[in-house]
């Protein structure tokens, strides 16, 4: 007898599962995406199990109206692993388990909207779209090519030989009658034409030549036999990959995924954010044709759903994304590399708050396959785990083509007061000179200062008044190019001016400077000179790639930017990098301070020297002496961990990775209902009896350190305690807490915060 109930996760607030009727003829398993009436509205929601079990306490069981794919849309390993993800967070399954699912399917709704359960597809809450589906040419490489083959079919030929399998629709575009062609070759058994579900996406747009591995050295030979023999052991465990700045982490990759894919199985590339590595998603293309599903932000709707089709069905077995592309249904899982895996990309800051490199590693784990953390620069937490032997490390100490690391020389900005050739303060005279011989070697050089805009502040100088947001507690920075005061936090803008909006004194000067200022000053420094400026105002649509590639083409020869330059690029004909103020992150309220700003200089540095000239790198800094700034001078990062885990273990109770960490934040439109609401859920922890017996420590509850932003005060306080299981007892009580409504305010627990903010 077929099971008469299933168990449903909604996407709703609430953590629990709803049991539903299955109907007559409607056969469900665990996975399967459903359609359910909840609460007046109808809702997609996820069956979790099936059962004869009949609800006890309930007049009237619900029916389930149908279900939305042929299939599951999630695979046993991938649904296990989501549902123990919620359990660490403390999320509602349904929110969750949405979160990592394609949009709905207009075909399903189309069926459901048919028989009644819906009168119009807007009705039921989620993102709908229509699936389209493709041809893919396939090579059969045991057939010979006969030798009346014609020039046409030829080139059809060639093409696959060394592109690999392509869409009929780019063999259409690349070659004047490819279909025919193609399809006369397939009757004669030299092709195989299949349907397909394959993602139309920009970053496929550039043909790519195929590329055969390199040349490993030593170190990299060595990590890939370590990595490959894991491969084949039941449970690989997790490895880290440290490995300087160049020095080949990539081919490693590459070399171990093409293992993983020979021997059957699926791969997935993580990487902190897509549109600012597309130097690795071309490698991957390169090497493995076009047979990735990449996954990103940029994709619409549509084609996530077709690329999330072609691995559930197998089609694809390699994806390569963002932090969501950990949820991608990779089928037969056997190795998950994390890029960059130090970096706070990988944490998602709103609704289900997961952190995508600790997910990685349960993932891999509970799938029994490798998990591959990759970084020069690693964060403390990982290298905690490598040096407690809990995960294994590999490192590559240089770099893979011999290239010298990159000179380091710190400049004090205390003796260097704004009186360079430049009159800027920020571009003092060492560095001036330094710039002038670059370009007279027709050499290319980038400048970083984390802080976009023109001037991040505007102030009166009769009055004093700071013009600020409106809505959130920060001042508004000046964007001199579109004419505008712009708040970074909820995107508020008003025109510029120079009147002060309090005393009206012509009397704004300019507090701070700006990437924009920066890119101003160099253009009138250095005439001739082809400067460029990436950051987020620059960066909209293929803005990264479009910048990066007049970098790669030696159309810029300076380079201003955010740490969006940091992120792994290979410009070769960089040799010079100049760090404007090296110091402007350690005096971020975050215990992190120390070790995001050795990162972020380690990692610009890195963009030095990567060609066949020698790189330098000059650090501007107020603070020479600070350890962070001191260990980046030598590239000394295990002298940096030192020191940096010392400064966490001093406390009481210290900081992670010696302990662990939860937020409890809340936000109101109402100060008073905001500072309320914290304090009932603090005396919730501190009357637990953890709290009492010293074993979790409460910090605050305090207004964050930005108060108010999209008008709503803010507050928080922190859990902390050297017991995950004490933790999680008192946190569970919040969420408790938290669970029985809070309303007017809005409050979460985020578990492994990364923001301090």
């Amino acid at each position: 007898m077929s099971p008469r109930y299933a168990d449903v996760a909604l996407p709703v607030p609430l953590r629990r599962m709803f049991t539903y009727r299955i109907p007559e003829g409607l056969s469900l398993e665990p996975g399967v995406r459903v359609a359910v009436p909840f609460s007046g509205q109808k809702l997609a929601g996820f069956v979790l199990r099936t059962h004869d079990e009949e609800p006890v306490g309930v007049k009237r069981v619900l029916s389930v109206a149908g279900r939305f794919e042929p299939e599951p849309i999630f695979p046993e390993e991938l649904l296990r692993f989501l549902l123990r993800a919620a359990d660490y967070y403390f999320a509602p399954l349904g929110e969750a388990l949405k979160s990592a699912a394609p949009a709905l399917p207009r075909e399903g709704l189309d069926e459901l909207k048919a028989s009644g359960f819906v009168d119009s597809i807007g009705e039921l809450k989620g993102r709908h779209i229509a699936v389209k589906k493709a041809v893919r040419v396939r090579r059969n490489p045991d057939v010979p090519v006969p030798s009346r083959a014609g020039a046409k079919q030829r080139m059809v030929l060639a093409l696959l030989e060394t592109r690999g399998d392509v869409l009929l629709s780019e063999l259409s575009k690349l070659i004047p009658d490819a279909r025919g062609a193609a399809k006369k070759l397939a009757a004669q058994g030299l092709l195989t034409l299949e349907e397909a579900t394959v993602a139309s996406d920009p970053f496929y747009a550039e043909l790519l030549p195929r590329e055969q591995p390199f040349q490993a050295n030593a170190e990299q030979q060595h990590a890939i036999d370590t990595l490959s023999a894991a491969l084949a052991s039941p449970q690989p465990g997790s490895f880290l990959l440290h490995g300087v700045t160049g020095s080949g982490k990539t081919e490693v990759y590459l070399q171990v995924v093409a293992r993983a894919l020979e021997q059957g199985g699926g791969a997935l590339v993580l990487v902190p954010e897509i549109a600012l590595t597309p130097q690795l998603v071309a490698r991957f293309r390169a090497r493995f044709g076009e047979g990735i599903a990449v996954l990103h932000s940029g994709l619409s709707e549509r084609d996530r759903h077709r690329a999330w089709l072609a691995l559930r069905r197998g089609e694809l077995r390699l994806a390569v994304g963002a932090r969501s592309a950990l949820f991608a249904p990779v089928p037969r899982l056997s190795v998950i590399i994390v890029d960059e895996e130090h970096d706070s990309s990988f944490k998602q800051e709103e609704g289900f708050r997961y952190q995508g490199r600790d997910m990685a590693m349960l993932r891999a784990q509970m799938a029994g396959a490798l998990c591959v953390l990759g970084s020069a620069t690693p964060s403390v937490e990982s290298f905690y785990l490598a040096e407690q032997k809990r995960i294994h490390k590999l490192v590559l100490k240089e770099r893979a083509q011999k290239q010298l690391m990159p000179v380091v020389e710190v400049i004090d900005l205390a003796r260097y007061p704004g009186d360079g050739p430049s009159g800027h303060p920020l571009l003092s005279a060492p560095l001036h000179r330094a710039l002038e011989k670059c370009l007279a070697d027709g050499d290319q050089a980038i400048l970083f200062l984390n802080r976009r805009g023109f001037a991040p502040s505007l102030a009166c100088a009769a009055c004093s008044e700071v013009m600020s947001c409106p809505n959130c507690s920060v001042s508004l920075t000046e964007h001199r190019r579109v004419g505008l005061l712009r708040c970074h936090y909820c995107d508020f803008t008003t025109p510029t001016t120079e009147a002060c909006a309090k005393c009206g004194k012509l009397a704004l000067t300019r507090v701070g400077i700006g990437t924009e200022r920066i890119e101003d000053a160099l253009t009138h420094s250095f005439a001739g000179a082809r400067v460029g400026r990436l950051d987020r105002d620059t960066a909209a649509g293929r803005g990264v790639e479009e910048v990066l590639e007049r970098m790669r083409t030696r159309s810029l020869d300076i380079l201003v930017g955010t740490q969006m330059v940091t992120k792994g690029h290979d410009l070769p004909g960089v040799t010079l990098v100049g760090v404007l103020l090296a110091d402007q992150s350690l005096t971020f309220p975050d215990f992190r301070a120390s070790e995001r700003t050795f990162q972020l200089l380690a990692q610009v540095a890195g963009r030095a020297g990567r060609g066949e000239r020698p790189g330098r790198v000059l650090l501007q800094t107020y603070q020479p002496a600070h350890y962070a700034v001191r260990h980046a001078l030598h590239h000394d990062y295990l002298g940096f961990y030192r020191d940096e885990i010392e400064a966490r273990r001093e406390l009481i109770f210290p900081y992670p990775p010696l302990a662990r960490l939860a937020a409890v934040r809340c936000d109101a439109a109402d100060e008073q209902v905001a500072r309320r609401i914290i304090g009932e859920l603090a005396d919730v922890a501190t009357r637990s009896a953890e709290v009492r017996a010293h074993e979790v420590s409460v910090l605050g509850p305090a207004p964050a350190p930005i108060e108010r932003i999209r008008g709503r005060f803010r507050m928080r306080f922190l859990l902390r305690s050297r017991s995950r299981e004490k933790l999680r007892v008192v946190a569970g009580l919040v969420v408790a807490r938290i669970d029985q409504g809070v309303s007017p305010g809005r409050a979460h627990l985020d578990i492994d915060p990364v923001s301090m903010l």
